[in-house]
This record gives C-alpha cells, structure tokens and sequence, in this order.
C-alpha cells in the first residue's frame, strides 16, 4: 500500500516540484487546493504533465493522486489522519488560512491513529515553522493530552524553494491547462531539526542543521543575484534574463556581487569555499536558461519591497557591513533597482514617485533604513552614474 502525502496548494510549485518529489518516492499525493475548477480537472485527467526545460525540453507525467477542495473539511481532516507528512505551498500570506483545518486534523489524528506527522513548509517566510506551529496553538483548543502529542509528534519543518518556473503561454494554457513548466533543479533543503521521528524518505530532500545558513544563501545568494541582472539588465534595455546574463558587462558586475556576498557567508557560517563556487556556478548556468524565458520585469516585480532593510539587497549591504566586507558592487545592484522605472509595474511607478517627490535620500533612509553615510554617498554616486547612462538608452 502506497504511503500518503498531503500538498496544501497545487499551484506550480505544488504540482510542479513537491507533486515531483512526492511521485518520484511512490508516495499517492492528495492535493488540496482552494480553486474548484483546477480540483475538478485534476480528477477527471488522473494525470498531468511537467515540463522539465533543461538543457533540452523532457517531459514527464504524474499520476498516482487525488485532488480535494478546499472547502471539504471532513474529507481533508480524515485524509490527515491517514498521513504522515503535509506539505504547504500556498504562497506565505495564505500560510496561516491552513491553521484551523490542520487542528481539526491534528485532534482526529489524535483519537484515531496518534503517530507523527511531520509539516512541510514551503513558503518563502522566515520563521516559518515557529510561527505555523503558534497559530496552530492559537486556534486549536487542546486538550492537555492533545497538546503533549502536538509537541511531542508533530514537526514542523522549514526549507528553501530554489527551483525556476516559467508561466504558461495563453496557447499552452488553452492546448495543456494542467501542465507545469520548470526547470530540472530539484534539491530540497529541509531543516534536520524540525522533523519529529524518523526523516520521510523523500527524493531531493537534503536535510541540514543550520537551515538559516540555506535561507541566506538562497536571499543574498540566489534572489540578489536574480535582481542584479533584472534591474542592471533593463536598463540597458534587456527583456529575458538570459540576455543579462550573456552580457559581458553585467556578468563581470554579476561576478563581483558574487564575490562579496561569499565572502560574507563563508566569514559568518564557515561555508566551504569549494561548495559555494559550485552553488553559484550551477545558479549561473541556471539563469542562462533559455527555455524558461524568464523575464527582467518578472524577477524585477515589488521592487519597494525588495530595497527594504532585511530584503536581498540592503540585507546582503548590512550582511557584509557586519563581516568587514565592503558591498562596493552590491551598491551598484541597489543603485540600478532605484532607477527601475518600468511604467507597466506598479511599484515600479510608486518608487520612481517617491523619488521625484521626496529624493534619494528620503528613500534610501525611509524604505532601506541605511544609516552608514559611506553607503548612501556610494549608492548615490553609482545612482547618478546610472541615470545619465538612462539618458541614451530608450526602453522597448
């Protein structure tokens, strides 16, 4: 008899990277998912297909599933109670709409079959299984026996999504409505520590002590270098990353950002030097991806939150600053996020609002919370150097 996995979301990174994972280690995966039309056509197809665009386009069927509304409760709770692993892929915001139905789950699971259960966090929120878990407290009502199961059998399990996807075109849509495009990346980094019994024996799963270290490198390794060629990419009028990246210019500065911020990770967690250049080598050939056509107004999207303190650009600034490093060309990739200015995005159009009405230094104290003068008159010099390069390129 085939092991259960339960996924909360089947969106792309649902189907198209836990539904892998899951298929690949003989699990049967019961999706839940808000949207009743993509539940009604998962269950009449029985099936659907992931793109995996590597090096050459392959593709792959999944199959071996059930997919339930979200609305089911009693279905969803009984379905709990027959699993030992749940993964969430909802998107962060809607992390916490899952609390009550996976109490209810956790109290039946309790009464009837009172093994671990490990939750799998999917989600781009640090913190993220501490605070899963509190809300869980919050809403459930235990019971003194139920509480001590809670703590003593249910894990909460935090990782780092590093996989690229690419949207469907409206042709796709209307030819495959159910099929994901993604690239062939499918390691997993979970944390060790969150997991109660024994780890699931999952495909991609790479279990680590210090997850926080993953989480850093994933945000000022991954996400930094992603908005550096999106931003420095645009202005010299590129739409697809891979043209950034085959960019010479914006390679060389790609590079150098690099450099800093590994420098930086190896002086605060001790990474090992030969490891990283293989994280970044492999993460260079990924962005050079062009069968993902992933674009610079994609990956250059909420730029106001993406310049704010703790975020991949004036964290990974503050992450050098505390390690005596310094971010001389990640300034640089702040300095081309604030002349961002593509007129079909909203935040893009807000920041550029800002800036006219109340200045850069309003912006680069207010918004990225930057106190270190030597910073600000760096990004400031790069920002002036950048604007009347703008002056003799036109954007498409």
């Amino acid at each position: 008899m085939m092991k259960k996995a339960i996924v909360f979301g089947a969106g792309q990174i649902g189907r198209g990277f836990i539904g892998e994972l899951c298929y690949d280690s003989n699990y049967f995966i019961i999706f839940v998912d808000i949207d009743e039309k993509l539940v009604e056509l998962l269950n009449k197809e029985k099936r659907y297909t992931i793109n995996l665009l590597g090096e050459k386009k392959e593709e792959k069927i999944i199959e071996n599933f059930l997919a339930i509304p979200l609305k089911n409760e009693n279905e969803i709770i009984e379905e709990i109670t027959e699993t030992d692993i749940i993964f969430t892929s909802v998107g962060a915001k809607n992390l916490f709409t899952l609390s009550e139905i996976i109490a209810k789950g956790i109290k039946e699971k309790f009464r009837k079959n009172p093994n671990f259960l490990n939750i799998v966090i999917c989600e781009n929120l640090l913190n993220a299984g501490e605070k899963f878990k509190n809300e869980i407290l919050k809403v459930a009502q235990f019971s003194i026996e139920e509480e001590i199961y809670f703590n003593e059998k249910i894990g909460f399990v935090e990782t780092v999504i590093s996989r690229m996807t690419s949207p469907l075109t409206e042709e796709e849509k209307k030819q495959n409505p159910l099929c994901v495009k993604v690239e062939p990346y499918k390691i997993l980094p979970v944390d060790k520590n969150g997991f109660k019994g024994n780890i699931p024996q999952i495909c991609g799963f790479f279990p680590v002590n210090n997850l926080k270290q993953y989480e850093e490198l994933k945000l000022f390794g991954h996400n930094l270098s992603h908005v550096c060629l999106a931003y420095y990419g645009y202005l010299k009028n590129y739409n697809y990353i891979w043209e950034c990246i085959e960019d010479e210019e914006i390679f060389k500065i790609l590079k150098e950002v690099q450099t800093e911020i590994k420098k930086a990770l190896i002086k605060k967690y001790n990474f090992n030097k030969d490891e990283l250049e293989t994280y970044f080598n492999d993460l260079n050939k990924r962005f050079d991806n062009k069968l993902l056509n992933d674009t610079v107004f994609r990956v250059g999207r909420e730029v106001l939150r993406k310049i704010g303190k703790n975020e991949r650009i004036v964290g990974a600034i503050n992450l050098c600053l505390e390690n005596k490093i310094f971010p001389e060309k990640i300034c640089f990739v702040l300095s081309a996020a604030l002349c961002y200015n593509y007129k079909l995005d909203e935040e893009s159009v807000k920041l550029q609002n800002i800036i006219h009405e109340k200045g850069i230094d309003f912006v680069l104290s207010k918004i990225c919370e930057i106190k270190n003068k030597e910073i600000v008159n760096k990004v400031k010099n790069y920002y002036m150097e950048l604007k009347n390069e703008m002056r003799n390129i036109e954007r498409n």
